[in-house]
Formats: structure tokens, sequence, C-alpha cells
């Protein structure tokens, strides 16, 4: 069931509709995208923040959350330069930053509110810079795409994690969760 994060990222540009058109407007606004970086990375972990459980994870070590912080701002650039044209060093990049999350413990269920709340402000941003928005669609667009590989990766280890506990094949383990989805 091992990933492979060029194959997914492929697959989930086709899936969004992420085209060479947003690629290039993503690019012409990447002086834009970090200038906001900071502001953004604000609003993400200032959501963060007013939950207890999150708060307790983003600080349970010392810097831990102004690391954080530095690594928002990167991810957030990126998402406007694609390191690569968004191309195999991207996807390994948000590979790595999906296993992160599910490292240290913050689930799909902090991060995609989360990741809303700075959709919400980018999109009252771009109004404010008089933005166009074709840009937001293209933002959008990427952070979906940033997004499925955060969700993939708590699916990825989580299944390796029973197959090599448990020494089921790959084939009964998925028959066991559509039965139980079945049931449910």
């Amino acid at each position: 069931m091992a990933l492979d994060a060029h194959v997914f990222m492929t697959t989930m540009e086709k899936r969004v509709g992420l085209t060479a058109e947003d690629k290039s407007l993503l690019k012409e606004n990447a002086d834009w995208g970090k200038g906001i970086a900071s502001e953004m990375a604000d609003h993400f972990y200032g959501y963060l923040g007013r939950d207890a459980e999150m708060d307790a994870i983003i600080n349970a070590k010392e810097g831990r959350v102004h690391r954080l912080r530095e690594t928002f701002i990167q991810w957030f650039h990126e998402m406007f330069t694609g390191i690569d044209d968004w191309g195999n060093a991207y996807a390994d990049r948000r590979w790595r930053i999906g296993l992160v999350h599910v490292q240290i413990g913050i689930g799909p269920q902090h991060v995609v509110p989360a990741m809303a709340t700075v959709v919400n402000a980018v999109g009252q941003r771009l109004k404010t810079d008089g933005k166009d928005e074709a840009l937001r669609d293209a933002l959008s667009r990427i952070c979906m795409i940033d997004l499925a590989f955060i969700e993939q990766a708590y699916v990825e280890v989580s299944s390796a994690a029973v197959l090599r506990e448990t020494g089921w094949t790959e084939g009964l383990f998925r028959r066991l969760i559509a039965t139980g989805a079945n049931s449910m």
C-alpha cells in the first residue's frame, strides 16, 4: 500500500483540474504569496491555538510552534512557486509534510478546518489587493492537493501499521474495510 508521491501528485492534479494556466498564475503571484505568508500563518496557528488539544500539540516542545510557523510560511510560498513546477520535488515535500502531521498528531480533523480558515483569509486578501478570482481558484486547487497528501499520509501510515502488526494481506485488509463500511 506504499504511496508513490509522484504518481499521487499527477493523479491529484488531474482530479482537481490544476492546469498549466493555474501554475503560471501562481508563479506570477509568487512575490504576493510570499508577502502574505506570515499573515496566513497567523490565521492558521491562531485557529489551531484556540483548540486546547491542538494548542497542547503545537506547544508540546520548546520552539515547536516557531518551527511549525516557519515551515508553514515556506509551504505557503511553495504553493506559488511549485518548487520544480509541481513535479517530483514538490510531491516529495508534500508527502513529507503529511508524514510530519501524522508523527506529531495533527489530524485531518484539525488541518481541514484550519486550512479552510486560511483559504477564507486568502480570499479576503485577494479582494483587498484587487487580485483576480482565477488566482483564488488556482490556490484552492493546489490547497486541495496539499490537503490530500496530508489525509493520505494518515491512511498510508495507519494501513501499514495494521498490516505490519497483524500480518494480514492487503487484499484481506481492503475487504475488511469494505465490509466494515457496509455495516455502518
